[in-house]
């Protein structure tokens, strides 16, 4: 069975990430959704708060299959996450080529760190590149819609927060 990590913040989840889970199912058995917390952000949304949204958006709202999908908070190196989880692929979304400097760089650290451990980039299908977890927050707090960019689970959320 051929496990990936897909590593991230997803400070709400947008249709972004999915799309790359969508994806990362494709050419994956099992598929490791874990969110962490990066000490260089702010975040809006506690790690309960995140498991609870990427749970709903993603076996309430998008019916995923939980045999194939497992959601997981971590608090270490995402090699470390592998090795618990056996598996040998990270998953990285890429928007634009502005991400690729810093996720390749990323890539290469993980690579030193251990060099049985590969990086695969995924993008997004080209209706939601642009999407942006900031972006999405910034639009809900000016109280615009955003069903184009995420899902029921997490407009409710993030319309709980902001209203």
């Amino acid at each position: 069975m051929k496990t990936a990590i897909y590593p991230g913040t997803f400070d709400p989840i947008t249709y972004g990430h999915i799309d790359v889970i969508k994806k990362s199912l494709n050419i994956f058995d099992k598929l490791i959704v874990a969110t962490t917390d990066n000490i260089n952000k702010n975040y809006h949304f506690s790690t309960d708060d995140r498991l609870n949204i990427i749970n709903n958006s993603l076996f309430t709202d998008l019916r995923l299959s939980k045999k194939k999908v497992k959601v997981i908070s971590f608090d270490t190196l995402t090699i470390n996450l592998c090795k618990k989880y056996k598996a040998e692929t990270i998953i990285r979304g890429l928007r634009a080529v502005s991400d690729f400097e810093y996720e390749f760089q990323l890539a290469g650290m993980n690579r030193k760190l251990n060099n049985n451990i590969e990086t695969i980039f995924l993008m997004s299908d080209v209706e939601n590149q642009i999407i942006s977890s900031r972006f999405v927050k910034e639009i809900v707090k000016l109280n615009g819609d955003i069903k184009k960019f995420t899902t029921k689970s997490t407009i409710k959320s993030l319309k709980d927060k902001y209203e």
